[in-house]
């Protein structure tokens, strides 16, 4: 980690002395409630972004990969449409397997105010736990919730949160890069056979998977 403290002054130096309309030149000279950043505080804010990014996506990518192989239907509906790339049918597909796959199992927040969530009291202080998967399969939300299917509409997942100050920063990022996959998987592969057990990361906190033994079947012309 300090090395990527380190990577984060030099960049920050950089964009100090050539702003660039980007995060970075945000973060060099950010403060917050009119306090500068720390050095500290930069570095982990880079720190956040990166593993948060990578740990998060990745994961995404392979639970769709998997759902898709094990839903052939919904795989071949989605290879029948013929323009994807401005198909509805791909919007609902990238938030479906969002929703699907939840990387992020939970996080804890603490309560600022009383307050009351469904009958329940939380005083200021309380710890609460947010459990995004169980919410993503909540069938008051969604019908038939443990169905996977690349139609669904409306979607109302949280797997980016619910909302407000910690929405997630990079939900855009992450929407287009499962949208690139999606689109890519569909037009060169026209089987995805899973060859062995699918092995999940020993975790209560990241819904992810270690090992996806798989063969992707080349299309035709591909």
């Amino acid at each position: 980690s300090l090395k990527v403290f380190e990577h984060m002054e030099r960049l920050a130096a950089a964009r100090r002395a050539d702003p660039a309309a980007d995060l970075l030149t945000v973060l060099a000279d950010a403060s917050v409630d009119g306090v500068p950043l720390t050095e500290r505080e930069r570095g982990t804010f880079l720190l956040l972004l990166l593993i948060a990014g990578n740990e998060t996506t990745r994961h995404a990518l392979t639970h769709g990969l998997v759902a898709l192989a094990r839903h052939p239907d919904q795989y071949a509906r989605l290879r029948a449409e013929p323009e994807l790339a401005t198909s509805p049918l791909l919007d609902t597909a990238v938030e479906e397997v969002l929703r699907w796959s939840c990387p992020q199992v939970h996080f804890r927040r603490t309560a600022t105010i009383d307050t009351e969530i469904d009958g329940v009291a939380i005083a200021a202080g309380d710890k609460v736990v947010t459990w995004y998967i169980a919410a993503n399969h909540d069938p008051a939300q969604f019908p038939d919730p443990h169905v996977f299917d690349i139609g669904r509409t409306p979607n109302r997942h949280v797997t980016f949160g619910g909302g407000g100050p910690h929405l997630c920063l990079g939900q855009w990022m992450a929407r287009l890069e499962v949208r690139v996959f999606l689109q890519a998987l569909a037009r060169r592969v026209e089987r995805i056979e899973l060859t062995g057990e699918v092995e999940r990361l020993r975790s209560n906190f990241i819904n992810g998977v270690k090992r996806c033994p798989v063969v992707l079947h080349p299309a035709a012309g591909a």
